[in-house]
């Protein structure tokens, strides 16, 4: 059992409140450690502390320092991918040969963004007179906070840690209460990284200390990462005070499989894209639709290929699917798949089957003869769980996909160069995938559609959006000018 603490300030600090919360191990349900439930007076320190350091040094640091802080992290998030994975896994039960991967891809994207930090650059703008001469510069924002969910706390940090301190900007990270020991560990390799106290500031606790630091209006930035209705009650905060949000909110995405696809492509992809993370993803490829004349064939093979997925210790190299993260989740997924077949739809896979006696786990579920309107194809449940949904032809595919109110990911499985060109055009997503699902890179913009959110994380448009943007206009004439007319 470990007490751990909060990073403010360069130091590690309990609540002010002597306040705690637990730490829970998904798999065997045991109590590990506790975390700090931070008071409203922690996280204004955080907030000040970053402030302070903001304007005292951290704005006034050259990019090219800020790379070489950002890629020592990196190489100490190397160095430590083994404890950062198993602490992970630990904490929300991701199995640990995923965890174990996604450690190089938040070095990579330190690395990505530290070569950005010197060479943030303005641009010169030619205008109809002459006389003037116009430019614009790109500044820091100032303080961000940084809100990560629980399902891939540490890649989910680093999708906007990066481009925040590759732009100049000091950061308040709020890690889920459900999942905050490997940001704490992360917080270690800041300092010995060398980067000077509050520049990186840790609080943890429940949701209320993210709405008190949503609402501050000292904070110059937000970003989340989350459901959508803390996202919109943050979207509110937010507003109050006219501060820019990212949002990177829930999903229910399509995942299209036409009759040309390549099966053997194909059924691997849809079975990544659901049971992957024990369903856990914001992206996950929830609604399958596969066209009529496969559609049996498809189900029976993902049926067979489901009924063998290994659920177990996510320690186990073996293990191919583990607990979901928490008893609030395990028993939001239970209600949710309740109420299927009453709908009318049938479960294929998923009644029976081994489980371990122990943990919050759910079998891995395939869920047939899905209607879109039905809520088990409209309602996001942030589990195993995939529904199956038939249709004719490219028109009603599309019409399928869109009618949902999100819009994070899609994904295409086809051998028709040409409709797969077709069909991305039209489908509303901030992703689409095509003859894959759940790929990743560092340098491609991630983000959402209605009520998936606005902005984005990753590539440049990412570090752009922890940049404000000033025009700068200079008269080069000599002459006087009316003081009643624009001069243009």
């Amino acid at each position: 059992m470990r007490q751990y603490n909060m990073l403010i300030n360069g130091q590690w600090k309990n609540s002010s409140t002597n306040e705690t919360m637990p730490v829970i191990n998904p798999y065997n349900e045991e109590q590990w450690g506790t975390i700090p439930q931070a008071s409203n007076e922690d996280v204004l320190s955080a907030i000040d502390a970053a402030t302070d350091v903001f304007h005292r040094t951290w704005k006034h640091t050259n990019g090219l320092q800020r790379a070489t802080y950002m890629n020592k992290l990196a190489e100490l998030i190397e160095e430590n991918a083994e404890q950062l994975a198993s602490l992970e896994t630990k904490d929300n039960g991701k199995v640990y040969r995923e965890t174990i991967k996604q450690v190089p891809f938040t070095a990579r994207a330190l690395r990505f963004f530290a070569g950005y930090a010197d060479k943030i650059y303005g641009e010169t703008i030619p205008l109809d007179n002459l006389q003037l001469f116009d430019y614009t510069m790109r500044e820091p924002v100032g303080v961000a906070a940084l809100i990560t969910a629980w399902n891939s706390p540490m890649q989910l940090l680093m999708n906007k840690l990066a481009p925040a301190l590759a732009a100049g900007n000091c950061v308040i990270i709020k890690p889920s209460e459900h999942a905050s020991i490997s940001t704490l560990f992360f917080g270690e390799l800041v300092e010995k990284a060398g980067f000077p106290p509050g520049v990186i500031n840790i609080v943890t606790g429940d949701k209320q200390v993210g709405e008190f630091l949503t609402k501050s209006d000292k904070v110059n930035k937000i970003s989340f990462t989350g459901g959508t209705l803390a996202g919109r009650a943050i979207g509110k905060n937010a507003a109050e005070n006219f501060i820019p949000l990212t949002l990177e909110l829930g999903g229910k995405s399509p995942n299209i499989i036409f009759e040309d696809a390549n099966l053997e492509k194909a059924i691997p992809g849809a079975i990544a894209g659901i049971f992957a993370s024990s369903g856990q993803t914001c992206i996950a490829g929830s609604r399958l639709l596969v066209q009529e004349t496969i559609y049996n064939k498809v189900a029976e093979l993902l049926a067979e290929r489901t009924s063998k997925i290994k659920l177990g210790d996510p320690t186990d190299p073996t293990t191919e699917m583990g607990p979901v993260a928490n008893k609030n989740q395990y028993n939001a997924i239970q209600a949710m798949i309740q109420h299927v077949e009453a709908e009318g739809a049938s479960i294929l896979v998923g009644k029976k089957g081994e489980i371990p006696e122990n943990g919050y786990f759910i079998r891995p579920m395939i869920v047939i003869n899905v209607k879109n309107e039905m809520k088990i194809a409209q309602e996001e449940v942030f589990g195993p769980v995939l529904s199956m949904i038939s249709f004719k032809d490219e028109k009603e595919a599309i019409e399928i996909a869109n009618n949902s109110k999100y819009g994070l990911a899609s994904g295409i499985w086809t051998s028709n160069l040409s409709r797969a060109h077709r069909v991305a055009k039209q489908l509303e997503a901030g992703t689409v995938w095509i003859n894959t699902y759940r790929t990743s890179a560092v340098q491609a913009p991630f983000g959402g559609v209605k009520n998936s959110g606005y902005g984005r994380e990753r590539g440049l448009v990412s570090l752009l959006e922890y940049t404000r943007l000033k025009n700068v206009l200079i008269d080069l004439s000599d002459e006087g000018r009316d003081p009643f007319s624009i001069n243009v």
